[in-house]
């Protein structure tokens, strides 16, 4: 009987369900209606813990990357800024920077009656546009000439920028005696061609064209590289169409090259212009030993050599103040007129 049992009794299925009296079934572990195998809690909370932490650093590293940036800039930009403009308001001197007396604008109406504000208002725009002008104008030719292919353009690259590479200090320092009285290589090449020696420091056009010549050594490779940066991204199908009409180097230059380049010309004409306005230390150390008088008539004092003249000379810390925000207003004047101009030609060119 018992052996007709277990023939008559069901073979186990591989994966059935194990039997009501207990009895332990070696297999698998169960699986669900899907065919997968079981999740484990302790996996479903590991797994939504690591999603929740990339769902925040997805969001957050972003702020976390810049965050160093608005630091710095608050610390060393808008702190000074803000005190600056707070400073302008009082009567303060360096000696005793927490001693301060209010007085509202004086500082400012009183920059309108003062005269070697307004000189060195006059310096810095003469020195501005003698140094600008010739030093787009030069760094827009040799960019065009860099953009042809030439033997060694890697090397003439390399060169343009090794100026604008140089310290302030050293360049102005070449140039003094450069353009020395007595001694300077300037002076001799004049005494050749049949010229009396220049005395190019005490002059007021001389120093200020001397201190001009200065920027634009300094500049001219640096804006040239950015000018041919833009050439080549100009269409090479607009250089060919061009040329299959009939037009000279000249005529691409002026027709094709000009019109495409409006926007970087303005980018750099607005940038040399802001730094036409801070310019400091090459009028400074082109003065020698004078301090940041500009010369002895002050015929080359700019903005920034009187500003520092009655900060830390004259120890008046909130004319200096005023003075700053003079200049930081102008810029913003500056900067409307710029983007008064680029709208317009924006408007030009889509009419075009």
């Amino acid at each position: 009987m018992a052996s007709e049992f277990s023939a008559a009794a069901p073979s186990p299925v591989e994966g059935a369900a194990a039997p009501a009296s207990g009895v332990a079934v070696t297999g698998p572990p169960p699986k669900d209606p899907g065919g997968a195998p079981g999740k484990d809690p302790a996996d479903e909370r590991r797994r939504e813990r690591r999603s929740r932490w990339y769902r925040r650093d997805v969001k957050w590293s972003p702020y976390a990357f810049v965050a160093p940036f608005f630091l710095f800039f608050a610390a060393f930009g808008l702190f000074p800024l803000l005190y600056t403009g707070w400073a302008s308001l009082h009567r303060v001197e360096l000696t005793a920077p927490n001693d301060m007396e209010w007085i509202g604008l004086r500082n400012y109406t009183r920059l309108l009656d003062d005269e070697f504000f307004w000189n060195a208002l006059q310096n810095t725009f003469t020195i501005g546009i003698l140094s600008t002008v010739p030093q787009l104008l030069m760094a827009l030719g040799i960019a065009h000439l860099l953009n042809y292919r030439l033997r060694g353009s890697m090397f003439f690259r390399v060169a343009a920028l090794t100026p604008y590479a140089t310290s302030v200090a050293a360049a102005t320092l070449v140039f003094v005696m450069l353009f020395g009285r007595d001694y300077g290589m300037i002076n001799w090449f004049l005494s050749l061609a049949g010229f009396e020696h220049v005395d190019w420091q005490n002059g007021t056009f001389t120093s200020q064209l001397a201190v001009s010549s200065i920027v634009v050594w300094r500049w001219t490779g640096y804006n040239a590289l950015i000018y041919l940066a833009a050439m080549q991204s100009i269409p090479s199908d607009l250089y060919e169409s061009a040329a299959l009409d009939g037009a000279s180097r000249w005529q691409q230059f002026v027709h094709v090259t000009l019109p495409s380049l409006r926007p970087t010309i303005l980018f750099t004409v607005v940038v040399s212009t802001i730094g036409a306005i801070q310019l400091f230390g090459e009028p400074l150390l082109f003065n020698g030993g004078g301090g940041a008088t500009g010369g002895a008539e002050h015929q080359f004092q700019t903005l920034g050599l009187y500003l520092y003249e009655q900060g830390w000379t004259n120890l008046h810390l909130g004319r200096a103040s005023a003075i700053a925000w003079a200049m930081f207003l102008l810029l913003i004047v500056i900067g409307l007129v710029s983007l008064a101009v680029t709208r317009w030609l924006r408007r030009g060119e889509g009419k075009a």
